[in-house]
């Protein structure tokens, strides 16, 4: 069985508008996260996703609900439960600039009530796993964002927290120091038994990274699950064709008539696109091509990714479909 580290029940928030109605942010969300794992929390911008987080980091107080964390409420033992939590809100304003690598280390070590003399072994240690090494004796503000945001993380590391909440870990950076973030974040889970629950827009770190989803919209969770599960579920085989030239009316009204096929003509080529959820209409697009003497240049499988799987969760979730608990 799963070692729980955090466990939220039936969590609300409602924020007073002056002069307009209530907002309902989080409406009754419930949610696990297990030692050692990488959660992602996903959602459109308003969807309270931001407001979750920042109620089990016990920054807000919710309506309702309950927030434990490592079995402490974080309410009612709030120093407990918050020696168990460390946090990068906000990109990277968790440092102080003024002071270098080593000094910011020490400084929220020293908040965490460790003696900084005292771990410096650990203080070494992330400084190298960070590769932050050559930078040690420089002031936060001369970093490089990436490097500023790498040290950000390994500020929440350094406390001992076993649950980290990183809120878009990888917003803002070039593509070697994403990349960089996300092995670093799977290290930290898998060699150090942290849990990460990150928040991100970018669908390529979840899939990336994250074992496990929860997407929340209009301040409910809609869905659940393991990130392969849910590749899974929305894996309908796709295929590219691509034609040579443009196509006649008659046979553009002819594929048009396929279930799940999309034709855009573009400068010199004809694009179709086919979701091939009946195996027959492949066929059936080569044979119509054919009846023309079209000449087909290429034909792909088309490879789903997470961000297409997002998006059709929204969708249903907007269209009134039920909320996908895990499979």
């Amino acid at each position: 069985m799963a070692d729980t580290i955090l466990k939220v029940e039936n969590l609300s928030k409602t924020y007073k508008v002056r002069k307009s109605a209530p907002i309902k942010a989080v409406d009754c969300i419930s949610l696990e996260a297990y030692r050692g794992e990488i959660l992602g929390v996903l959602g459109p911008n308003g969807a309270g996703k931001t407001t979750t987080v920042k109620m089990i980091c016990g920054l807000i107080k919710p309506d309702s609900g309950s927030i434990l964390i490592n079995g402490k409420d974080n309410f009612k033992q709030r120093s407990a439960a918050m020696e168990h939590i460390s946090a990068v809100l906000e990109g990277n304003r968790n440092i102080y600039w003024r002071l270098t690598v080593r000094e910011n280390l020490e400084f929220f070590a020293g908040l965490k009530g460790k003696d900084p003399r005292a771990i410096k072994k650990e203080i070494d240690y992330y400084i190298d796993f960070f590769g932050l090494g050559t930078k040690k004796n420089e002031t936060a503000s001369k970093l490089s964002r990436g490097m500023q945001q790498k040290l950000a993380i390994a500020v929440a590391m350094v406390t001992g927290s076993e649950l980290v909440l990183l809120d878009e870990p990888t917003l803002g950076l070039d593509v070697k120091a994403s990349y960089d973030i996300r092995d670093l974040l799977k290290q930290i889970a898998a060699e150090n038994g942290r849990t990460v629950l990150l928040t991100s827009h970018d669908m390529n770190v979840v899939q990336d990274t994250c074992q496990r989803v929860i997407i929340i919209n209009s301040g409910r969770i809609i869905a659940q699950d393991k990130v392969s599960n849910l590749m899974r579920l929305f894996d309908v085989k796709a295929f590219k064709f691509v034609a040579e030239g443009r196509l006649s009316e008659n046979l553009k009204q002819a594929l048009t008539q396929i279930p799940h096929l999309a034709l855009v003509e573009e400068e010199v080529d004809t694009i179709i696109t086919l979701n091939l959820e009946e195996p027959r209409n492949f066929y059936r697009v080569v044979e119509l091509l054919g009846s023309e003497d079209v000449s087909l240049l290429s034909i792909n499988r088309q490879e789903l990714n997470f961000e297409q799987v997002f998006m059709e969760i929204l969708g249903r979730s907007e269209n009134g479909g039920e909320k996908m608990a895990a499979l």
